[in-house]
């Protein structure tokens, strides 16, 4: 098995062998995380918790994504029963530790069937929660199976290629389960807003007019495509929080010393650009959500509610999958006897 946020791509028959853990007797469940209560949403409360999702996170393929007019947190009415209730933080943590039950069991048939993948992408404005996500969601998951990969500036080798290369090494290989923290959008996001970043990036001449853009996002559509019909479920969420939030996040780190380290200066210099960023986020996920590969607009203001939807849309959609334990051949099933035979037979 690969190490721990290491790409691994070594043989995968030999990974094979180190699958992971231990298989699980029929009706065994995984083990909840220490400190987490085995709670589980009531149906209703998942029912409440995908109409959300699908009326108010998915952006439709062909529409808008109205990004400035989304909810950054669901209203009043919108409480989910069962994670909303009595401890707020308690419920989501709950919710989390259930649904991570779900998420394991299907890790694990991802990993033994090896036919599809898993790309979940992340991208928010600073402070909206995306590590804590990450944390939340997929704590508890094999590391062997599961990687996170964060995109700093391009280094020297990237730039020497084109600007999608270094995405399509990173790409989740089958069985894998890969988290992009940030990701090929900051190329249409960040540069979009600091165009002057394009200099020195290798890119031929010419004009980086609207029609670029255009491009840059169809190369996006074909990239993701590919992957999907190739067997890489692509599952895009931005992180909605609102300005106000935005806010009240930086002065805690500022405010906490044992957060000053999560402040750097450029967070408040990137919030002067608040409006800019809004209206690229909204050509770039009006124009990339497609049935292949959905974006998810998610209020982020309420962490919990933020996390309980990206765990509950990567959840669901593995088991849209509909994997099942591969299935044993004739040949491998006597192989399977005879060393139970063998154990059997020994002595002490």
């Amino acid at each position: 098995m690969p190490k721990p946020g290491k790409a691994g791509r070594g043989d995968r028959g030999a990974d094979r062998d180190s699958s992971p853990d231990k298989p699980r007797a029929s009706g065994e469940r995984a083990k909840v995380p220490s400190g987490s209560s085995p709670f589980r949403v009531s149906a209703a409360g998942l029912r409440q918790l995908d109409r959300l999702i699908d009326r108010t996170c998915l952006v439709k393929p062909g529409s808008k994504a109205r990004v400035a007019s989304r909810q950054t947190a669901p209203k009043p009415h919108g409480r989910i029963e069962g994670i909303e209730e009595d401890n707020p933080k308690e419920r989501a943590r709950s919710f989390l530790a259930g649904n991570l039950v779900v998420l394991t069991d299907a890790q694990e048939l991802l990993w033994a069937n090896a036919t599809h993948s898993i790309l979940v992408v992340l991208q928010a404005m600073d402070a909206a929660g995306k590590d804590g996500t990450i944390k939340h969601v997929m704590s508890g998951l094999n590391p062997a199976g599961c990687r996170v990969e964060s995109f700093k500036q391009p280094t020297r080798e990237d730039l020497a290629r084109t600007w999608l290369w270094r995405y399509w090494r990173a790409v989740p290989r089958r069985g894998e389960i890969c988290v992009f923290n940030r990701s090929h959008y900051e190329d249409v996001l960040v540069t979009r807003v600091h165009p002057e970043l394009l200099e020195g990036t290798g890119l031929p001449p010419g004009r980086r007019d609207g029609e670029f853009w255009r491009r840059r996002l169809e190369d996006i559509n074909a990239f993701e495509r590919h992957l999907a019909e190739n067997g890489t479920l692509v599952l895009k969420f931005f992180l909605n929080v609102s300005r106000a939030e935005q806010r009240r996040r930086f002065l805690d780190r500022l405010d906490e010393r044992e957060k000053n380290w999560k402040f750097s200066p450029s967070d408040v210099r990137e919030r002067g650009h608040w409006d800019d960023y809004m209206k690229v986020y909204e050509k770039a996920i009006t124009a990339t959500s497609a049935p292949w590969a959905p974006w998810y607009i998610v209020p982020a203001d309420r962490k919990g509610i933020m996390r309980a939807v990206v765990a509950r849309v990567i959840a669901r959609s593995i088991q849209g999958l509909k994997l099942r334990p591969p299935e044993v051949s004739e040949a491998k099933r006597a192989e399977l006897e005879s060393a139970r035979a063998a154990l059997l037979a020994e002595k002490g």
